[in-house]
């Protein structure tokens, strides 16, 4: 990652979405482009605007804690903003920063025990990239599509999205998972720019998907560690689930879980999907009009 290049296009892109009404200053005349000027945010931020210009062009070496709390505050930064802000700060430092442990690619088998013992609701570890290392019988029954489009690889959300025409079926609210799955990349990509296998995963859907490069230029960083998703699963049809998140800190991964509302069609959906799980062949997904080899599909 070029860190550089996060800094500015992250902060000219935090400032090209607030107006100057918006911010309380007074607007003169037309704008060229939408948001505030760089003198603008170095006035709400009380910097001076030479110093400012040189935060945005990509320098947040050896800026200090106060000065980031002034641009989280003119910028109007959410808190997971200000943490991606942060990251970007720790990487640029003026000393070399010790790397990362890199996130295990292997799940302990006290995890995998704890991912078996969850019987009644889908569950599984990923780590930063979105790559699923691990999960119990119904989640690789509910991802069943997205296996079947890694073709015996590590399945990735990202690529599943961006790369397979299957996904617009699959997840009820495409937009919204595309958008999501972007912005958790971008906040990974703030924590870890040293990490080469997601330098290469932006590339290689940078390369090969508008959709992508589209979300990607907007910059914005999400963390999920709870809520909803609609699916469209081949097998039992329409589902809309609830999940958390729970960071597995000694291993920097992330296991999420679902669960349906009791009582709801959802529910008896997944019991269906588990009965599924237990019969043979259900490892690769059925074969449906959406499933099938469509142009822009992983080959």
């Amino acid at each position: 990652m070029d860190n550089r290049s996060e800094i500015r296009e992250f902060l000219t892109s935090r400032r090209a979405r607030i107006s100057p009404q918006q911010a309380g200053l007074p607007s003169y005349g037309t704008r060229r482009v939408p948001g505030l000027r760089r003198a603008e945010v170095a006035q709400l931020a009380g910097v001076s605007v030479e110093y400012y210009s040189r935060l945005e062009r990509g320098d947040l070496s050896g800026v200090s804690d106060q000065v980031l709390d002034a641009l989280a505050r003119a910028l109007r930064l959410n808190d997971e903003e200000r943490t991606h802000l942060e990251d970007l700060a720790r990487a640029a430092g003026p000393v070399p920063r010790r790397r990362r442990r890199p996130a295990s690619n292997q799940v302990r088998p006290s995890v995998q025990r704890l991912l078996d013992s969850m019987t009644g609701a889908p569950a599984f570890v990923m780590n930063g990239r979105g790559d699923v290392l691990a999960t119990n019988a119904l989640g690789r029954a509910l991802y069943a599509p997205m296996f079947d489009a890694a073709r015996g690889t590590t399945p990735n959300h990202a690529r599943f999205i961006f790369l397979d025409p299957r996904s617009r079926r699959f997840w009820g609210d495409w937009d919204r998972a595309a958008d999501d799955t972007v912005a958790l990349l971008h906040a990974q990509a703030g924590r870890d720019p040293y990490d080469k296998d997601l330098t290469d995963l932006i590339g290689e859907l940078s390369t090969r998907s508008e959709d992508f490069r589209t979300r990607w230029a907007r910059h914005d960083v999400r963390q999920h560690h709870l809520g909803s998703k609609p699916f469209h699963h081949p097998v039992v049809g329409d589902l809309h689930l609830a999940y958390e998140s729970l960071d597995l800190t000694a291993d920097d991964l992330t296991l999420v879980a679902y669960a349906a509302e009791p009582g709801s069609d959802s529910e008896d959906k997944l019991r269906l999907l588990a009965s599924w799980a237990t019969t043979p062949g259900h490892d690769t997904a059925p074969h449906t009009p959406d499933a099938a080899d469509a142009p822009g599909g992983l080959s």
